[in-house]
């Protein structure tokens, strides 16, 4: 997201300088069987096939409610406690139909799912800012994406640990971790050799003995086309969310589609990366919707991953451990799970300062 807390993240931390990002040209939603454009701009709403006319009266006058709520002046809440009131309850205050709850909830305050509608307000309303926010900042979609692909966040941070003096050691085994008499970490093991440190840091895989399974599973399938996605006006890239309802589900799908625009593939190809949560027994079966969507594939590769977590929160062997990857595309959940581990590790939570600005490609 432009203006979502990795972007925030990436700006407080100094990293900017080290990556160049450029644009998803556009954010897409499932409706009855068809995908439709979610509305960046008025022009856009006005066409949307997503609402009749007195809906997007209705939408209208919810996100002017949105846009014009200040905290400290009561006038504008019309009546409503965000912090009491549930998201239902607003829904049903503007008089919003399921279809557009919907494409809302999961397209732009990107829930995973539909246990927000029975909580307060408050957080819902955020996530929705920071969607419309972010759309402000280019018009297209709210979302951007680093050139040459994601491998280039953590060698970003690989550039600026060496700035500051950090040592890497690759392709290097890791044996384990090493502990004190007092069972603190001490250090990580690799054959002969122990390199110390007074905190670890790493995600499940390398702490089986540490970590539970979650008991959900993720499905990543990446398929490679020849072909833009179809009744997307060909465009080169876009996110498209699947809400949970729409295919009598639990949980969202999610597709993100790029292409030689993002310095991933050849030019003429596009790689789409279909995820979620997997239901039953048969995985593939489930994203099947989403394939037909996508049109004919040249290449499909499919994985198979559990969600694991750690037992502890790491502050007594000082061995601190994320969360695995879960099956969104947009990373506000992962970023969720960086500032959990900031707080584990200091004691204290990650404060963004507001106003940070970015930069992209699509600026030079």
């Amino acid at each position: 997201m432009a203006g979502g807390e990795l972007t925030k993240i990436l700006t407080q931390t100094d990293v900017l300088p080290y990556l160049e990002f450029t644009q998803i040209s556009g954010s897409y939603v499932y409706r009855d069987g068809k995908i439709a454009k979610v509305p960046s701009t008025q022009a856009e709403a006005v066409k949307s096939s997503l609402m009749g006319l007195f809906e997007k009266r209705r939408l209208k006058s919810f996100f002017e409610f949105i846009g014009d709520y200040k905290e400290d002046v009561i006038s504008t809440h019309q009546g409503l406690d965000l912090d009491k009131n549930t998201m239902t309850e607003v829904y049903q205050k503007f008089g919003l139909e399921p279809g557009t709850r919907d494409f809302v909830g999961h397209a732009m305050a990107l829930w995973t799912n539909d246990d927000y509608i029975e909580k307060p307000a408050r957080e819902t309303i955020e996530r929705i800012t920071m969607y419309l926010h972010s759309v402000a900042r280019y018009g297209k979609s709210p979302y951007i994406y680093p050139l040459y692909g994601l491998g280039e966040l953590p060698q970003a941070f690989a550039r600026m640990s060496a700035v500051h003096g950090g040592t890497y050691m690759l392709n290097k085994p890791v044996d384990g971790v090493v502990y004190d008499d007092a069972g603190k970490a001490v250090g990580v093991k690799s054959g002969e050799e122990v390199a110390k440190a007074p905190i670890i840091i790493g995600d499940p895989t390398y702490f089986p003995d540490k970590v539970r399974k979650t008991g959900q599973r993720v499905i990543r399938s990446l398929c490679i086309l020849n072909h833009p996605v179809p009744d997307t006006d060909n465009l080169d890239s876009l996110q498209l969310i699947i809400p949970q309802n729409q295919l009598k589900r639990k949980n969202d799908i999610y597709v993100a589609v790029l292409s030689s625009t993002h310095l991933v593939c050849s030019k003429g190809q596009y790689i789409a990366i279909i995820s979620t949560i997997i239901e039953t027994e048969d995985p593939e079966a489930e994203i099947e919707a989403a394939y037909k969507l996508l049109g004919p594939r040249e290449e499909t590769f499919v994985n198979i991953a559990d969600i694991y977590e750690s037992v502890s929160d790491g502050t007594a062997d000082q061995v601190f451990i994320s969360k695995s990857f879960d099956a969104t595309s947009h990373f506000e959940t992962t970023t969720d799970d960086v500032k959990d581990l900031y707080l584990r590790i200091t004691g204290k939570p990650l404060e963004l300062k507001k106003g940070a600005t970015r930069r992209d490609s699509s600026d030079e």
